[in-house]
């Protein structure tokens, strides 16, 4: 390709040939929501350890009540954590709660809206009128899982019903990969953190915040190294705080500017053996052309462009699987799916283009992709309200409305119940 544009999937297949899984750690299970399992998850008791009763009723033969109305005779209990020793035999029934064992003898419930008792003391008689066939309310042992049984893989990332789960199962700690810890580098004297801008020649540091909530989001803990001003040895001293670190990130100075001075500093012989090794730069792709990936100070460094939405959209791209496959998961990268074009599309040039868009319903409610007028990737708050990107690969032909498209999910994505 001219100007040396490398496609979006070969650049992504580096990164992640460069990322390995991190080693595991054992956390508590009132810590484990969100991370990632290093190891199977199996089960450490059968659920229910015995057979016991789905409802509030009474345990009874189900021969006993074939023919009904029938009176039985009660001659015990069985609580939820309690048992009834005995067994029951010919026209007998015990009282039984959701949970309790079913007593030996007995092989069905019957619910306690279906008898009438003229008594709760044992001894009294209970008159069954609608009969229960074997197995009728009955949860027999190992229903939900036996002893040993995989509950969850490795590579899952534990979600509220995974805790439950794993508490079900008698697990109180997991073993779960590290957090990946990623050191965020902002470039620029134009650049100022929110809350500090007195001059309006200059830009708030939107950047940083952004990709450390990335980072959080995918399972990743953001270490925030500052603002380097546009001064090659300032830059050099900031970035050596990225030592350590499992990866390092930085925003702006990718490009070849006077000022893009991030792979001049970086890859100084002042670092010696740990001087920026750049594997590559430029990326076919829009908006994100200023990509530089390479090994500095011993771990893989993303460098971004410095327009907040080329940042954001690369760490969608790039970053988030990036810091997935540290995280050893199954599955990695946004949600892809197939959309529906609400309106017609120009011809794509050379780059691989990432849309901003939302979903709409169409006259008869047919969900709809429609892409912002404005793409400019300085505008954060068309990003903001996306909620998706249209990926159009390099010399996609114009398309119609109605036409299908690959998107790329933004929306409902790191809330998993």
């Amino acid at each position: 390709m001219s100007d040396n544009l490398l496609p979006v999937s070969e650049a992504l297949t580096r990164i992640l040939s460069a990322m390995t899984p991190l080693p595991a750690e054992t956390v508590a299970l009132t810590e484990a929501l969100g991370r990632v399992t290093a190891e199977p998850i199996t089960a450490r008791r059968t659920q229910p350890p015995v057979a016991v009763s789905a409802m509030d009723g009474y345990a009874v033969r189900a021969e006993d009540v074939a023919a009904v109305p029938v009176t039985l005779k009660r001659v015990g209990s069985a609580p939820a954590g309690g048992i009834f020793e005995g067994a029951v035999g010919p026209g007998e029934c015990v009282r039984i709660f959701t949970g309790g064992p079913v007593p030996a003898g007995a092989d069905a419930i019957v619910i306690q809206e279906d008898v009438d008792a003229d008594s709760e003391e044992d001894g009294a008689a209970v008159t069954v009128r609608e009969s229960a066939a074997p197995g009728t309310y009955v949860r027999p042992a190992g229903l939900d899982f036996s002893a040993g049984d995989l509950g969850l893989a490795a590579g899952r990332r534990l979600t509220a019903r995974d805790i439950g789960l794993a508490a079900t199962m008698n697990v109180p700690w997991i073993q779960v990969r590290r957090k990946p810890r990623v050191a965020i580098l902002s470039t620029g004297d134009e650049i100022v953190r929110p809350g500090e801008l007195t001059d309006p020649m200059r830009i708030v540091s939107s950047n940083a915040y952004a990709l450390a909530a990335v980072v959080r989001a995918v399972g990743g803990e953001p270490v925030d190294l500052g603002i380097a001003p546009d001064h090659e040895g300032a830059l050099r001293r900031i970035a050596s705080g990225a030592r350590g670190v499992d990866m390092l990130v930085t925003t702006g100075g990718a490009s070849v500017g006077r000022h893009d001075l991030v792979q001049k500093a970086l890859g100084d012989g002042e670092f010696g053996a740990d001087a920026l090794e750049v594997g590559f730069w430029k990326i076919a792709m829009r908006p994100g052309k200023p990509l530089i990936f390479g090994r500095f100070a011993g771990v893989p460094m993303l460098g971004l462009p410095g327009n907040p939405v080329s940042t954001v959209v690369c760490a969608t791209v790039f970053l988030r699987p990036a810091i997935e496959t540290m995280l050893g998961l199954q599955t990695i990268g946004a949600r892809e799916e197939d959309a529906v074009l609400a309106v017609d599309l120009k011809q794509n040039d050379r780059r691989q283009d990432y849309v901003r868009a939302t979903w709409e319903a169409d006259d008869d409610g047919r969900r709809r992709v429609r892409p912002f007028t404005r793409q400019d990737s300085s505008m954060m708050s068309r990003l903001a309200a996306a909620d998706c990107l249209i990926v159009r690969p390099a010399h996609d032909p114009s398309r119609r409305a109605g036409e299908t498209v690959r998107v790329l999910c933004l929306d409902g994505d790191f809330l998993s119940i």
